[in-house]
């Protein structure tokens, strides 16, 4: 990792919005008509294809505008200019989803969606196609692909020093990966040099006081342990 030690959680505080409904995610996002009515149509797959199979915790769904939507959404705007983005085991399309209905009217706009388990893959190509989204879904394992994207983004796949593995043929071909993690990052940065040669830093999360966006602009060779 680079020379200076990780920032501490109090560092990267930031305001976060109260995201209650779709009035309020309209407000914070920008968000217009269009993508909105996809956002509900994606709730509305979440709570039928949930009862099937385990995709988000159920109460989620109550929180959904501020859980899902608004904790997806709020790195759009830390990349503006990057127009392909990899979702690495996307699970129930998080971020990807939200990221390729908020990107949909943007020329040149996609998402790569990729997830190992087939079965999730059948829900998300499901909503791809009802939702005739800028996606791709991948059945396949992060670190077997080598798409060549703007943006790589994971959100709840795995401990930093296993993503970067996942990440690393991405990052090799020029990629910048923004990672949404939780209050633990510091000890997740910390472990991970020692396995890995990277710069990163960290920002505030606008969804949850708690959480971070590890923003990871290069990556080297893995250490030696």
């Amino acid at each position: 990792m680079s020379a200076a030690a990780p920032p501490s959680p109090a560092a990267v505080s930031a305001d976060v919005p109260d995201v209650v409904t779709a009035a309020d995610f309209a407000r914070v996002s920008g968000a217009g008509p269009t993508a909105l009515a996809d956002l509900e149509r994606y709730r509305d797959y979440l709570a039928d294809w949930n009862e099937r199979m385990n995709l988000i915790g159920p109460a989620t769904l109550d929180i959904y505008w501020s859980r899902h939507a608004w904790d997806s959404a709020q790195i759009l705007p830390m990349a503006p200019e990057a127009k392909i983005w990899a979702d690495l085991g996307t699970g129930a399309g998080l971020p990807g989803i939200v990221l390729a209905i908020l990107g949909k009217d943007r020329p040149g706009f996609h998402v790569h969606l990729v997830e190992s388990m087939a079965k999730r893959c059948r829900f998300l190509s499901e909503v791809v196609q009802g939702l005739d989204l800028p996606a791709t879904v991948h059945n396949s394992r992060a670190e077997d692909l080598a798409l060549p994207v703007d943006i790589v983004t994971a959100r709840a796949c795995a401990p930093l020093t296993r993503l970067l593995g996942y990440a690393r043929p991405y990052l090799q071909r020029g990629a910048t990966a923004l990672f949404l993690k939780g209050q633990d990052v510091a000890s997740e940065m910390e472990e991970a040099a020692r396995s890995w040669d990277f710069e990163a830093d960290v920002l505030p999360s606008l969804s949850d006081a708690r959480g971070r966006i590890v923003r990871v602009r290069r990556l080297g060779r893995g250490r030696k342990v």
